[in-house]
């Protein structure tokens, strides 16, 4: 089990006016918090269009490459109602990217929504635009597993499921923006370079980011790369319990190349690594934990919920971790790794690899704000205070913050 931890000494109050409903005109025009560690550890209020010049000089600078889905589709019974099945993941073909090109048939993971009026039976998709004529995209009930379900989509036309969805579906926005996704959010609940489709929910620490900002962050000599963790639904679910031990983390797929393993394994050497996004960072602390599967049973896992709070005295460095995955998938002849992760990070976590943080400002009583204690520890309180006292905007589509590990 985790730390003791009470998720109601983790909370601010945030009035509904600051949560940010809508982005602003331009992706950059988002303000910047910048958190400095030290004794007279401070805050500074700028604009994210100058982000590099607060950035160390060099650095290793990871993005989350993951593309949001329109993973909402809304179908209609015979009697008229309406039933919303909101994809997870892929079941069968259990690969994104094989499932996403499948050209007549794939089931999925779901929550569906109206569930208790539906029968399980084949059901029509609801609309009348005429893209949606051809494609006589239907769907039926396999299983009922919890609060998730098994569903089969079947459709005409040949084209692929990933296509499918972008006629049919509608971009999953936050369901806290309390409105229903509107055409803007077709491009900017999207980073500018996503790329591989999965997630149900943005990498939104990227959303500020434009071309503009990522070649001044090369100019300055920093290094950039790309992983790629598939966002779940399971990031926005409230922590309900007491104690944060006994809340049930949601896992995520994710994967990197053998190139961004020895990239990162040179660079976390001599440089800072810099993480854009939660997600970011949940996946570079997962590769650590790979890398001690490897050299204590011979292969990666699975990262579990607990495990780095199990034996904190692991005695391998980011090194020999990283050594280790590279040269497990050197002999398995592998170029991409794709694994999971449940990993949860709270205050009492060790991090192994990620230095600085962009980030987001996050929900009251969330992992993601206990990530951020776990990253600065009790600054977190004055961060946030400074944040609602200087007009600073909160959530997905809200401002942005840069911090420095303690």
């Amino acid at each position: 089990m985790g730390p003791k931890i009470r998720i109601q000494d983790y909370t601010y109050n945030l009035p509904e006016e600051r949560i940010a409903k809508y982005p602003l005109p331009n992706r950059d025009d988002s303000k910047l918090l910048v958190y400095t560690k030290g004794v007279n550890r401070k805050f500074t209020a700028s604009n994210f269009v100058n982000i590099s010049q607060f950035l160390p000089d060099s650095g290793f600078m990871v993005f989350n490459n993951t593309k949001v889905v329109p993973a909402r589709l809304l179908f209609r019974r015979d009697t008229g109602a309406l039933i919303e099945v909101f994809c997870l993941e892929p079941d069968t073909p259990s690969d994104y990217q094989v499932c996403f090109a499948q050209t007549r048939t794939c089931r999925w993971k779901a929550i569906i929504g109206n569930i208790k009026r539906w029968k399980g039976e084949k059901l029509s998709l609801f609309g009348e635009h005429e893209a949606l004529k051809g494609v006589n995209l239907t769907v039926q009930l396999v299983e009922r597993i919890d609060n998730t379900s098994i569903v089969e989509f079947t459709w005409d036309g040949g084209d692929s499921f990933s296509k499918v969805m972008d006629v049919c579906g509608k971009i999953p926005i936050p369901p806290y923006l309390k409105r229903d996704t509107q055409p803007i959010d077709y491009v900017r609940y999207q980073t500018c370079y996503a790329r591989k489709e999965g997630s149900v929910a943005a990498p939104t620490a990227g959303l500020h980011f434009t071309a503009r900002e990522i070649e001044d962050i090369n100019n300055k000599g920093i290094e950039t790369a790309s992983l790629c963790l598939h966002v779940g639904a399971g990031t926005f679910v409230p922590v309900k319990s007491e104690f944060i031990e006994d809340h049930n983390m949601h896992s995520e797929p994710f994967s990197v190349t053998i190139d961004f393993l020895t990239r990162l394994w040179n660079a976390s050497q001599i440089k800072p690594v810099i993480a854009v996004g939660t997600t970011s960072t949940r996946c570079l602390e997962s590769l650590y934990f790979l890398g001690v599967h490897c050299l204590e049973n011979g292969a990666p896992a699975v990262v579990e919920q607990w495990e780095p709070y199990r034996d904190q005295g692991y005695n391998y460095t980011l090194t020999q971790s990283l050594s280790a995955l590279i040269e497990y998938m050197k002999r398995n002849k592998l170029e991409i790794l794709t694994s999971k992760t449940r990993i949860i990070i709270v205050p009492g976590y060790k991090y192994r690899v990620v230095n600085f943080l962009v980030t987001n400002f996050h929900q009251p009583q969330s992992t993601l704000l206990l990530l951020i204690a776990a990253f600065i520890g009790d600054a977190w309180k004055d961060m946030y205070d400074f944040a609602l006292a200087n007009g600073f905007r909160f959530l997905s589509y809200g401002d942005s913050s840069l911090i420095e590990r303690v």
